[in-house]
């Protein structure tokens, strides 16, 4: 019986990471590659050139990511014929290049534009310049308890679920027959999807921070966290980034890290802001899972991700503890709870985008300034040529230290810095 089962589940995952049926998905999505179709040459489900930053499944595990047997008569499909595109169709790349990698994508067909922008907006849902401007959105003008606990929650999510990809190591869907309508993580191991835990773990972990704590219903409040969860979890088998088994797999792996995280929260939180070995004790953690994280395979785009989580989160964190010591972290006392937003007028909205405006604009550029002093100091640190930006950052000893230097002062600037600038200039 146990072993029934465990077949049954064995091919059912072989089932679901058959990328004929993400495929099949960007086909009625409406999304077509421009492959050329060579009928004498055997498809092994590979459009590119080998490649030592490219990661392929090899021939042996082909058959399982559904690459070989018939997925040329799915190629057929979705391949672009000599007869020109009609009137709705626009032919389009991948949005996003990697300047690390140096991958820019094949052009496509796009034959229904909405589910393309709803799509892309759902991709960035999970991309690092949305998080640059939501966590500090929340933290500045709504509640900056549940943002700087969030940042805890989407720091080892990511570190565990990239971690996760380094050891499983399983390469994106093969293409063709899957359209890459984004190329900008195609260099990394796809198992589970990050996007899908992130996306799944922010808006489930936000909900419950802040249901009970503010005014509104419980129906409401699920149903954006699902609707924002399933958004960024389909958007990335539409991309081409994943199979539905590692979009599922993402999903159900962020709620088991959410589950045991949330009831830690308040804890952590509380030893961030009160206990004096606080940022000796945040430095030496999270700088050992990033090396944790970095000696798990060869170089992808992956662990500087991971970097940053972790770099984000040693900032926030040691700026919570700077708040606290010195009085700024002015949390609303227990008795005032349930919050209720304040009536909408202009002056507040006024204010709340002034100073979202002018954070991220010191974010933004404090970023830049950092990115463009760290990377040639630790390369002269290192003996390495300054000017292949990209090689240098292949090493770790660049690499790490860059990412943890960069978005620590980041992190740092959005909890501690820029509050301090609203409080000084009377804009808090």
């Amino acid at each position: 019986m146990a072993t029934d089962l465990l077949k049954t589940f064995v091919q059912m995952c072989n089932y679901l990471q058959d990328p004929r049926h993400v495929a099949r998905f960007q086909k009625v999505c409406g999304v077509k590659g421009t492959f050329p179709v060579k009928p004498s040459e055997p498809d092994r489900g590979e459009s590119e050139p080998e490649s030592p930053v490219l990661r392929k499944r090899g021939p042996d595990s082909s058959v399982v990511n559904g690459a070989d047997g018939d997925a040329k008569g799915v190629q057929g499909d979705i391949t672009a014929g000599p007869e020109a595109p009609s009137v709705d169709t626009t032919r389009a790349k991948p949005l996003r290049k990697n300047s690390l990698t140096g991958d820019v994508g094949q052009e496509f067909l796009i034959h229904n534009k909405f589910l393309f922008y709803l799509f892309t907006f759902g991709t960035e849902l999970g991309n690092e310049m949305f998080f640059i401007v939501f966590f500090p959105f929340l933290f500045w003008n709504i509640d900056p308890l549940v943002s700087r606990r969030l940042i805890v929650v989407w720091a080892w999510n990511l570190f565990v679920g990239q971690s996760t990809k380094d050891m499983v190591r399983w390469s994106r869907p093969a293409s063709p027959p899957v359209v890459k309508v984004e190329v900008f993580y195609n260099s990394e191991y796809s198992m589970p999807s990050t996007h899908a835990m992130t996306g799944t773990a922010i808006p489930f972990c936000l909900f419950m921070l802040t249901y009970g704590r503010w005014q509104y219903s419980f129906l409401f409040g699920f149903s954006v966290a699902l609707s924002w969860s399933v958004l960024v979890c389909v958007s990335r088998v539409y991309m081409g980034m994943h199979s539905i088994l590692e979009v599922i797999t993402g999903f159900l792996y962020s709620l088991l890290i959410l589950a045991f995280f949330h009831p830690l929260l308040e804890t952590i939180d509380n030893f961030y802001m009160t206990d004096h070995f606080a940022p000796l004790v945040i430095i030496v953690s999270h700088v050992s899972l990033g090396l944790v994280a970095f000696s798990l395979d060869s170089w992808s785009t992956s662990r500087g991700d991971t970097a940053q989580a972790l770099g984000t989160g040693v900032g926030a964190a040691i700026g919570t503890h700077v708040n606290y010591q010195l009085g700024l972290l002015l949390d609303p006392q227990l008795s005032s709870l349930p919050l209720t937003l304040p009536p909408i007028s202009l002056s507040l909205v006024f204010l709340s985008l002034l100073r979202f405006i002018i954070g991220v604009a010191v974010i933004l550029v404090t970023r830049m300034v950092m990115k463009a002093v760290t990377i040639p100091s630790l390369c002269r640190l290192f003996g390495l040529p300054t000017d292949d930006v990209r090689q240098a950052r292949q090493h770790m000893k660049v690499e790490l230290p860059y990412r943890y230097i960069v978005y620590s002062v980041v992190g740092f600037s959005c909890v501690s810095v820029v509050p301090l600038f609203f409080k000084i200039f009377s804009l808090a």
